[in-house]
């Protein structure tokens, strides 16, 4: 009876130690299930510009970085030299997606964010196929008052104004998103947490957009869905940080 019970005791023993190892396996495994879902959540961004390095970054039509581009305190400088022309664009291309990045102007100046930038050297410029969204001091700059608007920060340059309202003045970051779908045909601009305007993309209505503005005629502009993200040199300094892309 004695040993009966010492056997009764050993196996309850040993049974608790067993299920208690397969709960830590679980456990353990839940964990990494959950951790695993965190990575994937927050790598549905693609860190474009971390202000640290130019390493998803080169300049237009050439492998290297242009070095008008510095960094300084996080985010990215342009710094005008002697030569214009000093486009850069992302490495990698994209189709559809979403473009979330900060930009700030200096008094007077002018800059801007491409998208779909074909690169071809029958193209000398980023902006002969990449269609923008302007950067500019709206205030000080002359191009905010022409093109009946169209012109201004934060615009769907040449073909539709931004309100200013909505953009910050020069010498302040503003948070420009850039979504970006052909499935749906839509483009899409938020400025500082305020949507301003949806457009069509491809197709018929686009190419009206495009034949009543100053591109109408231009052999690849808005012509090609895939291509790389760009940043303007039109001669003046200018900011950009916290680049970051999601694809849809």
């Amino acid at each position: 009876m004695k040993n009966l019970i010492v056997l009764m005791f050993v196996t309850f023993v040993y049974m608790g130690c067993k299920q208690t190892t397969k709960e830590k396996d679980i456990v353990e495994t839940n964990t990494e299930v959950v951790e695993e879902m965190e990575v994937t959540k927050n790598s549905e961004w693609i860190v474009l510009f971390d202000g640290t390095s130019f390493d998803k970054w080169r300049g237009y039509l050439t492998d290297e970085m242009y070095s008008e581009w510095t960094i300084e305190e996080g985010a990215m400088v342009y710094t005008p030299g002697e030569k214009g022309g000093k486009n850069i664009i992302s490495k990698q291309k994209f189709t559809n997606f979403v473009l979330s990045l900060e930009w700030k102007i200096s008094e007077g100046g002018n800059s801007g964010i491409f998208w779909s930038v074909h690169e071809d050297k029958k193209f000398p410029e980023a902006y002969q196929t990449g269609p923008e969204i302007q950067v500019l001091d709206n205030a000080k700059h002359p191009d905010a008052k022409v093109g009946d608007g169209t012109h201004k920060a934060g615009s769907l340059y040449d073909m539709i104004a931004c309100p200013d309202e909505a953009i910050n003045p020069a010498g302040e970051w503003n948070l420009c998103i850039l979504e970006i779908n052909h499935e749906i045909n839509q483009g899409k601009v938020s400025m500082n947490g305020s949507e301003v305007m949806t457009f069509p993309i491809h197709g018929e209505a686009w190419d009206n957009m495009v034949s009543n503005s100053k591109f109408n005629g231009w052999e690849g502009f808005g012509k090609y869905q895939t291509g790389h993200i760009g940043l303007q040199d039109h001669g003046d300094k200018v900011w950009y940080r916290n680049i970051k892309i999601k694809e849809l």
